[in-house]
C-alpha cells in the first residue's frame, strides 16, 4: 500500500492524461447504457409490437450511431492511459537518474551496477501496466457500474438490489488470490534484478574469467539463477490462471442469477419484458469492468515489486544538499559585508581546510575515517597514500561533496563547504578516476561532457593536450568515431587519454587524480605522465596514489591509514624516518 500511494502520487503529475483516460471510460459507460436501451425497445417493438422498419428507424439509427461511438471512446480512453503512462515513466526515470546522480558514488559502490541498470529500465518499464491499465481500470471499475446501476434502479429495484449485493464478491476473491500473487511477484522481480545484476558482472569481468580459465563455471550459476527465475514466474502464472478462472466463473454464476429472477417474474407476469430484456443485456457490462480489473491487477503487480525498489532509493536521502542555503561566512559576517562569486574566489589565493572531520558509513556502524586535519593551499599538489580501504577515496568523496561529514567541516577559506551550492562547487573540479567512464558515443561527445557547449576547436585542442589527437584522427570516423560502451573499442591508454582531454576541456582550477596511470604500459605511462604535468601547472591538485613513483613530486604527502592520517611530509623527509609508515609502504613497493 505505501509504494501505491508513491504511484498514486506519480500519475497525480500527470492528472491531466488520467483525468481523460477516466472522463472516457466514464462516457463508454453511458454509451452502454444508451446501447442497452435502444436495442431492449428495437426488439420489443419489432416482435412484440409488430412494427416496421421505418417505425423504428429512429431507434436503429441511434444504435449504428453508438456503436462506432463506443468503440472510439474506448480507444480514447486506452489511448489516454498509455499517455499517461509515458509521461510518468519518463517523469520517474528522470528523478531516479537525477537521484543516483545525487546520491553519489558512495551510494552507487554498495550498489550492483546491473541491478541499478536492470531497475532504471525494466523496473521504470514495468510500472507501464500499472498506469496505462490498472489505475484507470481501478475508477472505471466503481464509474461503470455506478452508471448502470442509476440506470437499472428506476427500472427495477430487485435487479438492482441483486447486482449490488453480488458485486462486491469478485474484488473480494480478486484482493484473496491477489495477495499471494504480490508475494510471488515479488520474488519474480528479485530473481530478475539479481539475473540482471550477476549476468552484467560476468559480462564485464568476462576477460579475467577467461584469462583464468573459469568462464565455464558462470553458465552453471547464470543457468541456475535462469531457472530460479523460471520457476517464479511460473509461479506467478499459475495464480495469475487461477484468479482469472474464478473471477470468470463469479461474473457468470453472478448474470445467471440476474437471467433466473427476472425470467420467472417475467413469466409471472410480474415484470415486463422490455425491462427485463433491458436489464439482462447491461447484467455482463456490469460486471465486465470488475472481471477486467482482476487481470490489469495482475498486469500491474510487476509495476507495484518494480516500485518497491525504485522508491526505496528516491527515498534514500543524499548526504549533500543540492541547493543549501546561501553562502555566508564563518563565522557570520556583518550583512553590510559581501562574498565575491565562487569563481571569483577560487581564481584568487584559497585555502581548503580539513578541520577534525569525521565520516561513518553503515549508519554509523563502519567508521570511514576520524579525525583529518590538513589543509590545501591553492596550487599545492597533495597526495594521499595508504593501503586499499585506508579512506582515501572517501577524502575525494568528501571534496566533491558526494558525502557529508559526520563531524568536522570542511571550509573554503572561511566558508564551510556544505553552504555552497554542490553543483556549482563541482563545476570547478576535474575528476580522473583509475578508470574512466566513456560511454556509446562519439570520442568527441565523450571528451565534451567535460564542458558540453564547446566547440570542435576546443575538443581538438584539449585531445592535443592530453595527447589524444593523433590516436583519434587514425581512427576510421576520426572524432566521430563510437567509443562503445565504457570504451570498449579503445584499449586502456586511450581510454585514459580521452579522459585528460576531458580534464583539459573542463579547464577546472581543482584536479582529483585516483592513479590514472595504473595499468598501462611504460610508452603510455609516459605521454599520460607529460600530459598530466601539463594539466596540473597552475592548478591545486589532490592525488590518489597507489604506485609511489608517481608522487615523488607533490609538495606534501599524507599517509593514511584506518581511517586515520599517520604521517604527513614530503617524499624525501617521509624517506628518512626509518620504520615509518610511508618509507614501508614504499620500501615494499621498490620490492615488487
Amino acid at each position: 500500500m505505501k509504494f501505491d500511494r508513491h504511484l498514486l502520487s506519480a500519475a497525480m503529475q500527470a492528472r491531466g492524461w488520467l483525468a481523460l483516460t477516466i472522463g472516457l471510460g466514464f462516457v463508454v459507460g453511458i454509451v452502454i447504457v444508451g446501447q442497452a436501451w435502444a436495442l431492449s425497445r428495437i426488439v420489443d417493438r419489432v416482435f412484440l409490437q409488430g412494427q416496421t422498419l421505418v417505425q423504428v428507424a429512429p431507434l436503429l439509427g441511434a444504435l449504428i450511431v453508438l456503436a462506432p461511438a463506443r468503440f472510439l471512446f474506448a480507444w480514447g480512453s486506452e489511448s489516454a492511459g498509455k499517455r499517461l503512462a509515458v509521461r510518468v515513466k519518463t517523469d520517474i526515470r528522470e528523478r531516479l537518474a537525477r537521484h543516483i546522480l545525487q546520491l553519489g558514488p558512495s551510494f552507487a559502490a554498495q550498489e550492483r551496477s546491473g541491478e541499478l541498470s536492470n531497475t532504471l529500465t525494466g523496473g521504470v518499464e514495468a510500472l507501464d501496466p500499472w498506469f496505462s491499465q490498472y489505475l484507470p481500470q481501478v475508477a472505471l471499475a466503481l464509474i461503470m457500474p455506478l452508471t448502470i446501476l442509476i440506470a437499472v434502479f428506476p427500472q427495477d429495484l430487485l435487479s438492482g438490489v441483486v447486482l449490488l449485493a453480488t458485486a462486491p464478491l469478485i474484488p473480494f476473491f480478486m484482493i484473496l488470490i491477489g495477495s499471494a500473487a504480490e508475494s510471488l511477484t515479488k520474488r519474480q522481480w528479485t530473481t530478475l534484478s539479481r539475473l540482471a545484476a550477476h549476468f552484467l558482472d560476468v559480462i564485464q569481468g568476462l576477460p579475467a574469467l577467461k584469462r583464468f580459465g573459469r568462464a565455464r563455471d558462470q553458465l552453471r550459476i547464470i543457468a541456475r539463477v535462469s531457472d530460479d527465475y523460471r520457476t517464479a514466474t511460473m509461479s506467478v502464472l499459475r495464480v495469475a490462471f487461477l484468479s482469472a478462472l474464478v473471477l470468470e466463473m463469479l461474473a457468470t454464476i453472478s448474470v445467471a442469477v440476474i437471467a433466473v429472477e427476472i425470467g420467472i417474474r417475467v413469466m409471472k407476469g410480474h415484470m415486463l419484458f422490455i425491462d427485463a430484456f433491458f436489464i439482462l443485456i447491461l447484467a455482463p457490462d456490469f460486471y465486465q469492468p470488475l472481471r477486467l480489473l482482476g487481470g490489469k491487477f495482475h498486469a500491474g503487480m510487476d509495476g507495484v515489486a518494480a516500485a518497491e525498489r525504485i522508491f526505496s532509493i528516491l527515498e534514500k536521502q543524499p548526504s549533500v544538499d543540492a541547493q543549501p542555503a546561501p553562502v555566508s561566512p564563518h563565522p557570520p559576517a556583518p550583512p553590510s559585508a559581501s562574498l565575491p562569486p565562487l569563481d571569483q574566489r577560487l581564481a584568487a589565493h584559497f585555502r581548503i581546510r580539513f578541520q577534525d572531520v569525521s565520516v561513518s558509513y553503515q549508519q554509523g556502524q563502519r567508521q570511514a575515517l576520524q579525525d583529518i586535519n590538513f589543509h590545501i593551499e591553492k596550487g599545492q599538489r597533495i597526495a594521499l597514500v595508504g593501503p586499499s580501504g585506508a579512506g582515501k577515496s572517501t577524502i575525494a568523496h568528501l571534496l566533491m561533496r558526494f558525502v557529508q561529514p559526520a563531524a568536522g567541516r570542511i571550509l573554503l577559506d572561511d566558508i564551510p563547504l556544505d553552504q555552497i551550492d554542490a553543483r556549482a562547487w563541482r563545476r570547478h573540479i576535474a575528476w580522473m578516476p583509475q578508470r574512466p567512464t566513456l560511454f556509446a558515443m562519439s570520442i568527441a561527445d565523450n571528451i565534451r561532457l567535460g564542458q558540453p557547449d564547446a566547440d570542435m576547436d576546443a575538443v581538438v585542442r584539449a585531445a592535443e593536450q592530453a595527447f589524444a589527437h593523433d590516436f583519434i584522427r587514425a581512427l576510421p570516423r576520426g572524432y566521430d568515431t563510437l567509443a562503445g560502451e565504457r570504451g570498449a573499442r579503445l584499449s586502456g591508454g586511450q581510454a585514459q587519454r580521452i579522459a585528460l582531454a576531458r580534464a583539459f576541456l573542463r579547464d577546472a582550477p581543482i584536479i582529483i587524480l585516483d592513479e590514472p596511470t595504473a595499468n598501462l604500459d611504460l610508452e603510455t605511462e609516459e605521454q599520460i605522465q607529460q600530459a598530466i604535468a601539463r594539466l596540473l601547472q597552475g592548478r591545486t591538485a589532490l592525488i590518489i596514489a597507489h604506485r609511489l613513483n608517481t608522487i615523488a613530486s607533490a609538495d606534501r604527502i599524507l599517509v593514511v591509514q584506518d581511517g586515520r592520517i599517520v604521517e604527513t611530509g614530503d617524499h624525501i623527509s617521509l624517506l628518512a624516518r626509518p620504520g615509518g609508515a610511508y618509507s614501508r609502504l614504499f620500501h615494499a613497493y621498490e620490492g615488487d
